[in-house]
């Protein structure tokens, strides 16, 4: 019988073998272990641009994926200050300005990008974002995320629910990688909005209910 790990792990390679086979996945490939970038991620960045979680936010946290440069780039050409997570962790937390990168928010929003142009923040110093950007190999319309697999994801969302509590969390991926039902442990992270190039769905989660709208 297969545990929840290699349960975990054959969903992965499941979901990237579609989305190189369907071709997808965009540079950087192949997209086996990592968080996939596809085909109409930019589309899915800009849908991003009509919550009103992001027009209220002033601060944006997001991973440093390909799949969510365009996101990372739209963040500073509307004003928005991005915290960026390094690669890894293996270098904290970068913050970049967007007063500091005017003309420049495309490189900027890339990890040599921010590295050049942002500095680095320790957690501790690390003000409090409005909304959360995440990245996902597949996630279910009741928000269960499932990561690449080395638990960064996770430890982001962690971190900043134990400094500043619950902020909504996003995630943008292809329709392929939202799936009827993902593999998860009650510990792992979820996200509270899904945007894909073509949709946007809601979910609402308790203890007791998890319903999901779309729009």
């Amino acid at each position: 019988m297969m545990g929840l790990k290699e349960e975990k792990r054959a969903f992965r390679e499941t979901i990237w073998r579609e989305m190189t086979e369907k071709e997808i996945a965009k540079f950087p490939l192949p997209c086996f272990g990592r968080i996939p970038n596809f085909t109409g991620s930019e589309e899915a960045a800009n849908r991003v641009r009509s919550l009103p979680e992001w027009k209220n936010a002033s601060i944006i946290f997001a991973n440093p994926d390909f799949a969510q440069h365009k996101v990372r780039e739209n963040t500073l050409r509307e004003d928005k200050l991005l915290i960026m997570a390094s690669p890894k962790l293996k270098h904290g937390f970068l913050l970049v300005a967007p007063d500091k990168v005017q003309e420049k928010e495309s490189f900027a929003s890339t990890i040599k990008g921010a590295f050049k142009h942002g500095r680095k923040i320790e957690a501790n110093n690390l003000p409090k974002p409005n909304l959360v950007v995440t990245g996902c190999v597949a996630v279910d319309k009741d928000g269960h995320r499932l990561g690449k697999g080395g638990g960064f994801g996770d430890r982001e969302l962690q971190l900043l629910k134990r400094r500043f509590g619950n902020i909504p969390v996003v995630t943008t991926v292809h329709d392929t990688q939202l799936v009827k039902l993902v593999p998860y442990e009650v510990h792992d992270e979820s996200v509270d909005i899904i945007v894909t190039p073509t949709r946007i769905v809601r979910v609402k989660c308790s203890r007791t209910q998890i319903t999901a709208t779309e729009k």
